[in-house]
């Protein structure tokens, strides 16, 4: 046998770089969900109708991630990790730009909800290799003990994208008449994600290749067709991300990103309120995300993720009962207890996910399970939570989808195998 290929981990600067992308892809979704109101009159007429038109625009759209994910992963792994960060960088850049110059429903008609679906699609299309192409480059690039820390600033950076989403949304809705929003206001946080994708893209152009892709081409291990490779190799890995993701998923986009519009469409509570309450929230999640992803290099992956399942089988349904009380302090805690959670399961389901697969096929991998996951329990939840909601009048129904996931989910949390000392997918370090 050879020599075993020097590993080098990434630079600061580097890392530093890809941490901080995150914040765009998630800047943009969570700043669709903040501004679903606005948005429903601004494409869709507003009203009940409006507003569903808009939630289901975002759960179609979302759908699209998978596609894009097999895209992206099939260039990261074959050509490498920096490429394919770079493309749908580049896409997402122009898609936000585009969404700013759209004309409204007063201008156009149903056309222009047409063509927000068509540009939310493109958006989806390049975050679906986004994220798990950053995470899959930080876990390859950090030293084997710190690996669940610095995965999890992929975590910590969405949610200060999230933040920077909530706040912009705030500060609009606050300055602005109802009037001033609807007819230009709108297009201001667009066109800020816009030029921020763009400053990112530039960055982004000067970070290393990630050191396991480059083993892989020093010891000619580069998948030729990397989507059969993980599909012929990896089947239960897969299965496990799927699992891990599901959960991640829904409490995120359910317990973090719906909860302005669930606040009010149920709780009556003003946009400006539910906003600032999010804002909130989100602070508390960029706090604990890091500390969670330092806590399953300690404890590991798997007791992290049986703990995060249990709490959330068990907590969410009272959390979204306390947010229907009528109490801004009340609405305030649950809120921000729903965020941690989420936040906790996306800091530890990050490298846990990425953890399953080896460096040969890793973003394919991703692809098939934890972006597929996404999507499914990502983008189409908080459509299908506000429409349950508004036929049956039961606001318990987010916490009901939280807790039925956690439920089918623990299982494969109990049974997988740890992985933390098993230095899969970075040989020879």
């Amino acid at each position: 046998m050879g020599a075993a290929y020097p590993y080098r981990p990434l630079s600061r600067q580097s890392v530093a770089i890809a941490a901080f992308s995150t914040i765009v892809e998630w800047y943009d979704f969570t700043l669709y969900l903040y501004l679903t109101t606005v948005l429903s009159r601004v494409f869709f007429g507003g009203g009940a109708a409006g507003m569903a038109h808009a939630l289901a625009t975002f759960a179609l759209a979302y759908l699209m991630r998978p596609l894009g994910a097999m895209a992206f992963g099939h260039i990261g792994d074959r050509y490498g990790r920096r490429p394919a960060m770079l493309l749908a960088m580049a896409l997402m850049t122009v898609a936000m730009l585009a969404t700013a110059t759209l004309p409204t429903y007063a201008d156009v008609g149903y056309v222009s909800g047409l063509a927000l679906l068509g540009l939310r699609c493109a958006m989806a299309f390049s975050v679906g290799g986004e994220y798990t192409g950053v995470v899959a480059y930080l876990l390859e690039g950090a030293p084997r003990k710190r690996r669940g820390f610095m995965t999890s600033l992929a975590a910590a950076a969405s949610e200060v994208g999230g933040l920077l989403a909530a706040g912009v949304s705030a500060v609009i809705v606050l300055v602005l008449s109802a009037d001033d929003l609807v007819r230009w206001g709108w297009r201001v946080p667009f066109l800020i994600g816009g030029c921020l994708a763009g400053f990112v893209l530039l960055i982004r152009s000067t970070i290393e290749e990630s050191p396991d892709f480059a083993r892989q081409k020093a010891e000619g291990s580069v998948p030729e067709r990397p989507l059969r490779h993980s599909l012929l190799r990896h089947k239960l890995a897969i299965a496990r991300g799927f699992a891990i993701s599901a959960l991640g998923s829904i409490t995120y986009y359910v317990g973090i990103t719906y909860v302005p519009s669930f606040l009010t469409a149920v709780a009556s509570m003003t946009e400006r309120d539910a906003l600032l309450l999010s804002t909130i929230a989100a602070v508390a999640v960029i706090a604990i995300t890091p500390i969670v992803g330092h806590w399953t290099d300690v404890v590991g992956r798997r007791p992290v993720l049986i703990v995060l399942a249990i709490a959330n089988l068990l907590l969410p349904i009272p959390l979204f009962s306390l947010m229907t009380s009528g109490e801004y302090g009340w609405a305030l805690g649950g809120a921000i207890i729903l965020a941690c959670l989420g936040g906790a399961v996306s800091a530890a389901g990050a490298v846990a996910t990425a953890e399953q697969f080896p460096g040969e096929g890793r973003l394919s991998g991703l692809a098939f399970g934890a972006t597929t996951a996404t999507a499914l329990f990502g983008g189409v939840t908080p459509y299908l939570a506000h429409q349950i909601i508004g036929a049956t009048g039961w606001s318990m129904v987010p916490g009901i989808m939280i807790a039925l996931v956690s439920l089918c989910v623990l299982p494969v949390m109990i049974y997988m195998q740890e992985t933390t000392e098993r230095s899969r997918g970075i040989s020879r370090q």
